[in-house]
């Protein structure tokens, strides 16, 4: 496999080389284009010693070859990384000023940009309509990390590690393999959709500083409404109470509440293609809210009392998301279903009983607990079909694999039908 390992000028630059080592361990043949910026950072001599290739920055050099044209032309992958706000821009409006811009512009394989920068830059307004502008090309732009920066600064901007770099890059190229197209502008087997995805925990308050919430921390719908976008779909978010970064290009929609949640998912889904529902939404709210703060009584006689708090049921929004759209096909509904199981059955007994009940078309059961899945990278699921005893194992692998993989089941089973 020929890869084009792009750097740009930034001081996660060093990153790169431990990227490049785990392309070369694979066995694949790879070119070094750094920018002019990035031999700052990292001289020639080393990405040439790591490689076992030359290295170059301009298109004046071996110009007999070509090298500005056939570089791109060549590739099966091209993986830039760090990639500057600068070059973001770049990229999303053509600039072809350096040897890797030029790559960039003739490259027909699959691209795979990996942004490191300060907050700031990464947050600005024109940062995040260069990254749509991208996705919406077929360019899969991976989400940066949260964590310490340049000086004492912390923040989303921070260059992913090499591993999770090296990962998306060979999803691109499996997903590349899988449909058969050359990605180019508005592609992919989610080109034209819109899918609408519910995430994270509810809160239901209790008084002004108390509410009654879950453990969920958004990170599943986060990499599914990722994934969607990277395959061609124009993605609109509804977040309960996320604590990390929405992926840029992504419509957001913030809730609080299930009864807030409800209304923003039944208003929105009859203009959805797919809608899937994976927010972790509360079964029970407080009968009565408290319009101030519920204080603990100091009576002598009777130290331990505590209030008594009535709850009164949710809503089941996915039950009425099935039952709003009656006997149509669109949207296509799917579930999730964290399940701990109990005395009554197995976890994926409960979720056959949950598909049942529900009436969805697609059913994503897995197990959930204190040390499972809420809040943590990786996971398993089991994909039921409606009508089917057939079940999609998926996993256990990181929460963007198995994204990946429920939108291989959503469009193989359901979309394209």
């Amino acid at each position: 496999m020929r890869i084009v390992l792009g750097v740009g000028g930034g001081i996660a630059a060093y990153k790169a080389a431990l990227l490049l080592r785990l392309f070369t361990e694979d066995g694949h043949e790879v070119t070094v284009v750094p920018t002019d910026a990035a031999l700052r950072f990292v001289g020639a001599p080393t990405w040439e010693a790591l490689s076992g290739r030359p290295v170059q920055t301009d298109v004046w050099s071996n110009i007999t070859d070509v090298p500005h044209v056939r570089i791109g032309q060549e590739a099966d992958l091209v993986v830039v990384a760090p990639t500057t706000a600068d070059l973001l821009a770049k990229a999303a409006h053509g600039l072809a000023g350096d040897l890797l811009t030029n790559v960039l512009l003739t490259a027909r394989c699959p691209v795979v940009l990996a942004p490191a920068m300060h907050t700031e830059m990464w947050e600005h307004a024109a940062t995040r309509a260069n990254v749509a502008i991208l996705r919406e090309r077929g360019v899969t732009v991976v989400e940066p990390a949260s964590g310490r920066l340049t000086g004492s600064d912390t923040g989303p901007g921070r260059l992913p590690e090499p591993e999770a770099i090296h990962d998306a890059a060979l999803a691109a190229l499996e997903g590349d393999r899988r449909t058969g197209d050359v990605p180019v502008a508005g592609q992919g087997d989610l080109a034209g959709r819109r899918v609408l995805i519910s995430t994270g925990g509810t809160r239901e308050p209790l008084d002004p500083v108390r509410y009654l919430g879950n453990r969920s921390s958004g990170k599943q719908g986060l990499a599914l409404a990722q994934a969607a976008a990277d395959r061609g779909a124009h993605v609109t978010l509804v977040a309960a109470n996320l604590v990390l970064p929405v992926p840029a290009g992504i419509e957001v929609v913030p809730v609080e509440t299930a009864l807030h949640l409800q209304g923003e998912m039944t208003r929105r889904a009859p203009d959805h293609d797919v809608v899937v529902m994976v927010a972790a939404v509360a079964d029970f709210r407080p009968a009565e809210y408290a319009a101030s703060k519920i204080k603990k009584t100091h009576d002598p006689a009777d130290p331990d009392a505590a209030p008594t708090i009535q709850l009164v049921r949710n809503p089941d929004v996915l039950a009425g998301l099935v039952e709003a759209r009656g006997c149509a096909t669109s949207p296509v509904i799917v579930g999730f279903a964290a399940e701990t199981g109990d005395a009554t059955g197995s976890v994926l007994e409960l979720g056959r009983a949950k598909l049942a009940r529900k009436g969805c078309d697609l059913l994503v059961v897995n197990e959930v607990g204190v040390d499972k899945t809420f809040g943590a990278d990786d996971t398993t699921v089991h994909v039921l079909r409606r009508g089917s005893d057939d079940v999609v194992d998926i996993g256990p692998a990181s929460k963007t694999e198995v994204s990946h993989g429920i939108w291989d089941v959503i469009v193989g089973s359901v979309v394209a039908d």
